[in-house]
């Protein structure tokens, strides 16, 4: 058996692992890089192997770190089946979509603007054709139930937490002729304890083999009580000197989560009376996602539904579709809050509303995911004095706020503690999805539960079991 880190291997996006064993190859997630343009096309449009090979994917969730390059493996060649849980499939078809829209829109955009006479157009990296072949092969699996990922190999599904239908990976893989049985566990990202909408991440023991994401393993978020306070004195500060804030989201989960702690400041009378827009056709559809998915929610969360409260819904939140409506925010005068997509500022209308706020040092960007080095998220956390936004130069004026305690990835502490509900003896264990200073803090945390040392590979490195 070999496992190849071909992506998410000392950096937090592109999660690509491939699994071969008994002469079948099996893919965990096909995400997108997302970085510096001409780095991201070159690692996105070259795989580390052939598609055509790659018997099935398991997809951890529908993330684009995790989820956003299947159509182009599938454009490649790839043509096997892709399991998922059902709410992952229900996210996923609307997040391949609306990524093949947003690259083939920001492409004609640039492709009019900046291409010189007699260069050839700039083409997106995968259409909506792509994606609608690569929706065609989800296939469908319900947590905690068995099922066969390749011949003679099951897989099982456990509750991951993170976002909806996110999961931990169970696989069962039998190598007759080395005369070896083994479990390995891939966590895909690990969710946070004690926070709202979710329940929490399943505990697996017995685990031979560990592939464990590493996002957040040298932090430890603040509670939720304490991120409410702070988003509503942010709110209020930037509304009495009548602002904008612009908060750049991934459409999935992070959106919900932020109006889902916004509705509760409203419920309790701590959110000042301001217009709030959700400006994303996929965090609406996606929030219908999450309602028709109840099944994924914790007790608390599954309470307040069955007594009629909207989660997502609350006076002042309007969920803007329409580009045209869009367009309008950019002539709003302030205060006003604007969620939009991409959570990494790498695409999507929050880059229009970027430009027409950062110069402004009454406006506000709020931070509140994951930047991945190389974004221009990631730029404005270091707070460049000078931003590149849509290929024009703009000045950073506006206040920059960082909250990463929104995060859904799980933070030291509830590593530590799934750590230990995993019951120890993993045999060897590897660390992904995680920069190198993340690693090195997470890695003596998880080694008394593994007898050999921790491993954190490098890109395309190949590890023999």
């Amino acid at each position: 058996m070999r496992i190849t880190f071909c992506g998410a291997a000392e950096t937090v996006t592109g999660s690509q692992h491939l699994i071969e064993v008994n002469g079948h190859r099996l893919l965990l997630d096909c995400g997108l890089y997302q970085g510096p343009r001409a780095e991201a096309a070159r690692r996105n449009t070259h795989f580390h192997y052939d598609p055509h090979q790659i018997d099935a994917v398991i997809l951890s969730h529908a993330h684009q770190d995790h989820a956003g390059n299947l159509p182009t493996l599938t454009a490649a060649g790839f043509r096997g089946p892709i399991y998922c849980t059902p709410a992952t499939a229900d996210v996923a078809a609307l997040m391949l979509r609306d990524s093949a829209r947003i690259q083939e829109e920001d492409t004609d955009f640039l492709d009019r603007r900046k291409r010189e006479p007699g260069e050839p157009p700039i083409r997106p990296l995968y259409g909506m054709a792509d994606a609608e072949r690569t929706i065609g092969l989800l296939e469908t699996r319900p947590y905690f139930k068995s099922f066969e990922a390749l011949p003679g190999q099951t897989a099982r599904f456990w509750d991951a937490g993170h976002v909806l239908g996110s999961a931990i990976t169970e696989l069962h893989l039998d190598e007759p002729a080395a005369g070896k049985a083994r479990k390995l566990v891939f966590t895909g990202d690990l969710g946070r304890r004690g926070t709202p909408i979710l329940r929490e991440p399943d505990a697996v023991r017995g685990i031979d083999l560990l592939i464990c994401e590493s996002t957040y393993g040298n932090r430890v978020h603040g509670t939720n009580a304490d991120t409410n306070e702070r988003l509503a004195a942010v709110l209020t500060r930037v509304m009495q000197r009548r602002g904008k804030v612009v908060i750049p989201a991934f459409s999935f989960g992070r959106t919900q989560n932020i109006v889902y702690a916004m509705n509760q400041l409203f419920q309790a009378g701590r959110l000042p009376r301001l217009p709030i827009y959700v400006d994303s056709p996929l965090s609406t559809g996606i929030t219908d996602v999450y309602r028709k998915h109840v099944e994924c929610f914790d007790a608390e969360a599954a309470s307040l539904l069955q007594s009629d409260r909207d989660l997502f819904g609350f006076f002042g939140l309007t969920y803007i579709t329409l580009a045209q409506e869009s367009r309008k925010l950019n002539k709003l005068d302030g205060p006003f809050v604007v969620i939009a997509a991409s959570g990494m500022c790498e695409g999507g209308r929050v880059l229009h509303h970027l430009r027409h706020t950062v110069e402004d040092a009454t406006n506000l960007i709020l931070i509140v995911g994951y930047q991945a080095s190389g974004t221009l998220g990631r730029r404005i956390v270091e707070r460049q004095p000078r931003l590149r936004i849509l290929d024009d130069w703009f000045d950073l004026r506006a206040e920059v706020e960082i909250f990463n305690e929104l995060s859904a990835h799980a933070d030291r502490n509830d590593f530590e503690s799934w750590f230990h509900e995993t019951g120890g003896g993993i045999d060897r264990a590897f660390l992904v999805h995680g920069e190198p200073p993340a690693m090195r803090a997470l890695a003596p945390l998880l080694q008394p539960f593994v007898r050999n040392p921790v491993q954190t590979p490098a890109l395309y490195e190949t590890v023999e079991i």
